[in-house]
């Protein structure tokens, strides 16, 4: 999945905490959100404290997807390094119990 994909696929999927996210769906949208961040914070700290907020529950819910895509529960996000470990293991091939057409 491209950057563009993953950031266009983030955004539409924004409210979505169902189903699963891949590996590079998940870190490209990470990485979008922390350099777009790092660039607003230079500019002026207002525009990136609304762009932290309006990418929130974007980043949320891919994150819980990721989870979803390991054969996790999305409350696993809640636990440190734990997750980060799950964010760089490859997903679950074929189906699992979040996703049955995957």
């Amino acid at each position: 999945m491209s950057v563009t994909d993953a950031v266009k696929t983030g955004f539409k999927k924004y409210s979505d905490f169902k189903g699963r996210a891949t590996r590079s769906e998940y870190w490209w949208f990470a990485i979008f959100i922390g350099v777009v961040s790092f660039v607003l914070s230079k500019i002026s700290t207002g525009f990136e404290d609304l762009f932290i907020l309006a990418t929130f529950i974007p980043g949320l819910a891919v994150a819980i997807r990721r989870m979803h895509d390991v054969d996790k529960s999305g409350w696993f996000i809640l636990i440190p390094f734990y997750n980060l470990i799950l964010a760089v293991t490859a997903g679950t091939p074929g189906p699992n119990r979040f996703d049955q057409s995957a």
